[in-house]
C-alpha cells in the first residue's frame, strides 16, 4: 500500500484498499483474527465477483468499466499464492479420485469437496470442476 501511495499510482491503491476493507469487514463481523485461508478465501470471492462484472460490462459495450475492473483482477491476483498448471490440477484430481474412490458423476461432490481443501487459492475452482466432471463422466 505504501509503494502505491508513493508512486502516487491511484488505481492500484484503490484496490489494495478494497481488500483491506473486505478483510476488515470479515473481522469485524465475525469478530475473529483472520488466517491465511480465510484471506485467500475473500480473495477468491473478490476476483469471482471482478469476472462477473467484466462480463456484464463488456456484454453491455462498457469497456471503460471493464478495463477498471480487469485493472482490480489483476491486483487481486497478485496478493494469490502461485496457480497450478493444469498438468498439477490433473495429478491433484486422479489423486483425490483414487482415494475417495469415485467412479461416476454422482460422486463429484465428494471429489469436489477433498479438492477444494488442497487446491484453495492455487487453482480457479471452476475450471477444476469442469475437469472433474469431465474425468468422472468419462
Amino acid at each position: 500500500m505504501k509503494t502505491a501511495m508513493r508512486a502516487k499510482d491511484s488505481a492500484r491503491l484503490s484496490a489494495i484498499r478494497l481488500i483491506l476493507a473486505a478483510i476488515k469487514q470479515k473481522e469485524v463481523d465475525e469478530r475473529v483474527e483472520l488466517t491465511d485461508a480465510d484471506v485467500v478465501g475473500i480473495l477468491e470471492k473478490m476476483i469471482k465477483q471482478r469476472r462477473e462484472s467484466i462480463a456484464q460490462f463488456e456484454k453491455a459495450a462498457r469497456n471503460d468499466l471493464a478495463d477498471a475492473e480487469k485493472f482490480e483482477l489483476g491486483v487481486l491476483s497478485g496478493y494469490l499464492p502461485q496457480q497450478l498448471g493444469e498438468a498439477e490440477i490433473q495429478k491433484e484430481i486422479n489423486s483425490v479420485i483414487a482415494e475417495v474412490g469415485a467412479s461416476g458423476v454422482k460422486d463429484m461432490g465428494k471429489v469436489m469437496a477433498a479438492l477444494k481443501s488442497r487446491l484453495a487459492g492455487r487453482a480457479d475452482m471452476g475450471k477444476v470442476s469442469a475437469l472433474v466432471k469431465a474425468r468422472l463422466s468419462g
